[in-house]
C-alpha cells in the first residue's frame, strides 16, 4: 500500500480551484463534510489521486461499481484538471455528470484522461445524503 502524501493547508489545492488545500478539498478528504455537489466530489477525488488517499477514493464510491481495493500509482504524478463541463449535480439535485481531462505523467510519458463521470447523491450509512461516484465513460 502506498502512503498518502500530506499537504499543508495553506498550500494551492490540486484541483487548480484556486482555493488553498485547508478550504477546498482538505476538509473533504479529512471527512469534515461532504461535498456539496457533484463537481466538488469529482474535484475531491482528484485530489485524492494526487495525494494517494485510495480510502477516501473508495468511502466516494457508490457500493454497486465500487472495487474490493484499489492501488494507487506512486509513479503517477497529477497535476492538472480541467472541468469541461457539469450536468446537474448540484445541491438540490440528485444525480450529476462531470465532464473532465486530467492531465499526468508517469513512467510512459505524460498523458490526459478524458472522463466523462456520473454521479448520485444518496444516503450513505447515515442521515445526511452524499455525493458518490458511479462510473465514468473514457473518451
Amino acid at each position: 500500500m502506498v502512503a498518502m502524501t500530506p499537504v499543508d493547508d495553506a498550500a494551492r489545492c490540486p484541483c487548480l480551484s484556486g482555493l488553498p488545500w485547508g478550504e477546498c478539498c482538505g476538509p473533504l478528504l479529512r471527512g469534515e463534510h461532504a461535498a456539496p455537489t457533484a463537481e466538488r466530489l469529482m474535484r475531491s477525488r482528484y485530489s485524492a489521486f494526487v495525494v494517494l488517499d485510495a480510502a477516501y477514493l473508495l468511502g466516494t464510491w457508490h457500493p454497486s461499481t465500487r472495487p474490493a481495493e484499489l492501488e494507487l500509482d506512486a509513479g503517477t504524478r497529477w497535476f492538472r484538471l480541467d472541468v469541461v463541463r457539469t450536468e446537474a449535480g448540484g445541491p438540490l439535485d440528485d444525480r450529476g455528470v462531470v465532464e473532465f481531462e486530467a492531465r499526468h505523467r508517469g513512467p510512459d510519458g505524460a498523458e490526459v484522461l478524458h472522463e466523462t463521470s456520473r454521479f448520485v447523491r444518496q444516503r450513505a450509512g447515515g442521515p445526511e445524503r452524499r455525493w458518490l461516484y458511479v462510473d465514468g465513460v473514457v473518451a
